[in-house]
């Protein structure tokens, strides 16, 4: 308790000092910098329960249900076509970064393109621990400054392209907690089911299914609401980056900081690819496109007024594409490139 009690007031100086200070979804960015560096000088643990951070991913999931616009599905043909370029771009502009790294920062291939991959934490780990990998510690330290990078910068990036909108007065209403919960529920039953993401795509499909079958009016949603799940998820990206990840090598380090931003300058100008054929602005083009969290992107797309129903499709659909297509075809690739390894060992070993 005195563990979590700690990164919750920790999260709370965060977001009240980048308040005051106007940076950009402040009750995410400012509890991810604060309790990020108090752990390099606090000895003392800090830790934050995964049922909290999942309550924030559902909540948000509710959030992006409640306000989701149906009549994107009435373009869904033209919108699968963008989702599969984009990803196409995205996953091999990955490997190619990946290759460089590889390089440079002496990790092995297999390692660096794990690392790289814009694809959840938790499972590229497991991936890896399938595919009997070493390197887990680079990986993982791979994929979280990646997302610190992403979920830091890119708020500054899109800031200057907020589309105008009224802030909403709303109050907090016994139907929007009842969604919430109920979502809640229902995360938990398609967990276990192992839908990827359950936690955010479950909310989003449940109110999307009451929305198009039932008469159910979707309530209002305070900007609180919000604030309270950006400092949810924001205490827990915080830990992510652990002290004795920068105990590795000085190239894999620099190697991290250079493959994710060799990401996001990718982004950037894929980005220019899809709001130039879809005629989205360009915070919704660039978030929809950006190699973060799915939640985080989702977040700050509420945040500055972007088009959160698409850049939540584009989001998810990219975790998709890599869980049901990209990770598959990797285990393949790997199976093929081992057997090939040990008949070509076992062919010398016979001509010795």
């Amino acid at each position: 308790m005195k563990a979590m009690l700690g990164v919750l007031i920790l999260s709370l100086i965060g977001g009240f000092i980048f308040s005051l200070l106007r940076i950009p979804i402040p009750w995410m960015l400012g509890p991810i910098i604060v309790v990020m560096l108090v752990q390099f000088f606090y000895k003392e643990p800090l830790k934050w329960p995964g049922y909290l951070i999942d309550f924030g991913v559902v909540t948000v999931g509710t959030v992006i249900g409640v306000q989701f616009n149906t009549d994107l599905f009435g373009f869904m043909g033209s919108i699968l076509f963008y989702m599969v370029m984009v990803n196409s771009i995205l996953i091999g502009g990955s490997i190619g970064i990946a290759s460089l790294t590889s390089k440079w920062a002496k990790v092995p291939m297999k390692a660096a393109v794990l690392g790289t991959i814009p694809g959840g934490l938790s499972q590229i780990v497991i991936f890896a621990e399938e595919e009997k990998v070493k390197e887990i510690g680079v990986i993982s330290y791979f994929q979280v400054i990646r997302l610190l990078l992403v979920v830091v910068f890119v708020p500054f990036i899109v800031a200057g392209q907020v589309i105008s909108k009224q802030p909403t007065d709303a109050k907090l209403s016994i139907g929007l907690l009842l969604l919430i919960v109920l979502a809640w529920g229902c995360s938990h039953l398609t967990q276990r089911l192992h839908l990827p993401v359950a936690f955010f795509i479950t909310p989003i499909i449940l109110l999307i299914t009451l929305q198009l079958t039932t008469p159910i009016t979707m309530p209002q949603v305070p900007a609180f609401v919000m604030n309270v799940a950006q400092l949810l998820i924001g205490a827990h990206i915080g830990l992510m980056l652990k002290p004795d990840m920068i105990k590795l090598p000085v190239r894999v380090l620099v190697g991290g900081i250079l493959s994710a931003f060799a990401l996001i300058v990718l982004t950037f100008a894929s980005s220019f690819l899809m709001s130039f054929a879809m005629e989205t602005t360009y915070a919704t083009s660039f978030l929809s496109t950006a190699p973060g969290g799915l939640d985080q992107m989702v977040l700050l797309a509420d945040a500055v007024h972007a088009d959160a129903s698409l850049v939540s499709m584009f989001q998810t659909f990219r975790l998709l594409f890599i869980f049901i297509l990209v990770m598959p075809l990797m285990k393949l690739f790997y199976r093929w490139q081992n057997k090939n390894y040990r008949l070509q060992e076992e062919s010398r070993v016979e001509k010795c």
